[in-house]
């Protein structure tokens, strides 16, 4: 543990508040705040990912030592850590909310790792801090579990993420009402430890340009570039624009990785969207079981559904021009062509992240009709989106049962038979037209067509297990998680969402209620 080598850039060029009062307040001219994380009574470690200690130079031995736990539950930090929590405002479903902050997250240092990596440590659910505002600043140990096994599925799929080092229990309860329904109720808390080369957000340059703090402004965008972008080239005239266009290439590439595995976020405020294009912030997210561009897992969201499954992209879009606006009192010039690299970037992935989904080797012009409306279709009879792609990675032939384990409904699929039978078979002779083999295409498709994904049910279960001190369940997922296109999944990972799943809190939709 005293291997960890630390050099927190961050709290070092950027002006903070070192009085390390942890009471809420306004903090304007500042990029930091010092606060320590608030001791708990019995930490014990619950799950820890092998693959994101060794980015830290951490041994097994390491993370089952008492050291270690004491540390990632903040009761006592290490030599070189500085704990801190950061200044950030944003627009929460489209509305300007002022100054928000790491309010349940606290900062502990950066780890380079010996091969020059850098590494941000984070504690979420670790106590309040300056901008925890009337909230306790801890965090329940259902939403860390969910945390922790989807920040690591996520990254076994191939989806730019922050990490989840450990799952730490805090031996104290946390009192929430989880559907803001006036039924609070006690439940066990804990503590999970994030892990991102940064966590810097748009909100982050949002507040000082809404606070006409032009030269903090200034000073954050440089070192933002020196620190996270340091091929790009910082004295050249037109940084600011070629800057945000490679911000958004990387969110409209992350775009088309969500929609590729079927994942939505769920809360895509500004403040939760990252300046590196990484998924950040996992609160009421879920993949999507029956294809469905509307659904969002968020109960805040269910009746706007402003950050549904489909509506992401233009979501993005829309933060992204936040973001400019926020440079533009810097500099403007070149900002709405950088934004255009958002559309470009996003219009060239979807058609490369389709075409690899349909196992098809060159996009054609009719490919679009095609696989629209099938999307129709899975949407009219309640398809699954994960299953329906590995299945149709099988299709040898324009027989209809490949599809059929796909189906929610069976008896849908029997009434829309001619026209599910009909798409089946152009769908065959498209692909039969290519210079390849079924095998070929099965094991291109079921490279980009995940087998596993962390449903919401699974998640579900594991939560509920993990309450009851059995962690087993969600040792199970993590192992599931690290093979997702792999065939061998035991099969009971793989079943589609039951019907008891379909409306119960918690194994479908969340609110944002730690």
């Amino acid at each position: 543990m005293q291997t960890l080598q630390f050099d927190n850039a961050f709290i070092r060029e950027l002006p903070g508040d070192r009085s390390g009062q942890p009471h809420s307040r306004q903090t304007p001219g500042l990029c930091w705040a010092h606060v320590s994380p608030t001791p708990v009574a019995a930490p014990r470690l619950l799950l820890h990912a092998a693959e994101v200690a060794d980015l830290l130079d951490l041994d097994t031995t390491s993370v089952q030592s008492e050291a270690f736990v004491q540390a990632f539950s903040g009761n006592r930090l290490l030599p070189g850590m500085d704990s801190y929590a950061t200044c950030y405002g944003g627009h929460q479903f489209g509305q300007w909310a002022g100054q928000l902050g790491d309010g349940r997250a606290i900062g502990l240092g950066e780890v380079v790792n010996q091969r020059g990596e850098r590494w941000e440590l984070q504690l979420k659910g670790a106590g309040p801090t300056p901008y925890s505002r009337r909230a306790d600043g801890r965090a329940v140990l259902r939403s860390s579990l969910r945390e922790f096994l989807c920040s690591e599925a996520m990254y076994h799929l191939g989806v730019p993420t922050t990490r989840a080092l450990c799952l730490i229990g805090s031996g104290e309860s946390v009192r929430r009402d989880m559907l803001y329904d006036g039924h609070p109720r006690d439940e066990p808390g804990a503590i999970v430890c994030r892990v991102a080369p940064s966590f810097l957000r748009f909100g982050h340059f949002e507040i000082l340009a809404a606070r006409g703090e032009t030269a903090l402004l200034q000073r954050l965008v440089q070192f933002t570039l020196r620190r996270d972008f340091p091929h790009l080239d910082a004295q050249q005239p037109d940084i600011l624009a070629v800057w945000l266009a490679e911000i958004c290439t990387r969110t409209a590439r992350l775009m088309v990785e969500w929609l590729r595995v079927g994942f939505v976020h769920g809360v895509m405020n500004t403040d939760n969207l990252s300046i590196l294009g990484l998924t950040i912030d996992y609160g009421p997210y879920g993949w999507v079981d029956n294809f469905d561009p509307g659904w969002t897992p968020n109960t805040t969201d269910a009746e706007m559904r402003r950050y549904c499954f489909g509506n992401q992209p233009g979501v993005a879009r829309w933060n992204l021009e936040r973001l400019a606006e926020a440079l533009a009192t810097l500099n403007p010039a070149g900002l709405d062509e950088a934004l255009r690299q958002f559309d470009t970037a996003w219009n060239d992935g979807l058609q490369r992240m389709l075409a690899g989904k349909f196992g098809l080797l060159q996009w054609q012009d009719s490919d679009g009709e095609l696989i629209g409306e099938v999307f129709d279709f899975m949407q009219q009879c309640e398809v699954d989106m994960t299953r329906f792609f590995r299945c149709l990675g099988e299709v040898k032939s324009d027989d209809l049962a490949v599809l059929a384990p796909a189906f929610y409904q069976p008896a849908l699929l029997d009434h829309h038979r001619t026209q599910w039978q009909d798409w089946l078979t152009r769908y065959f002779a498209r692909v039969q037209q290519q210079d390849d083999t079924p095998t070929a295409r099965r094991i291109r498709m079921a490279q980009v067509n995940p087998n596993f994904v962390l449903r919401n049910y699974l998640a579900h279960q594991a939560i509920a297990a993990a309450e009851q001190g059995d962690m087993r369940p969600a040792q199970r997922l993590l192992d599931a998680a690290r093979h997702p296109y792999a065939d061998d999944c035991p099969p009971n990972l793989l079943a589609l969402r039951p019907d008891w799943a379909r409306n119960k809190p918690g194994a479908s939709m969340l609110s944002c209620s730690s």
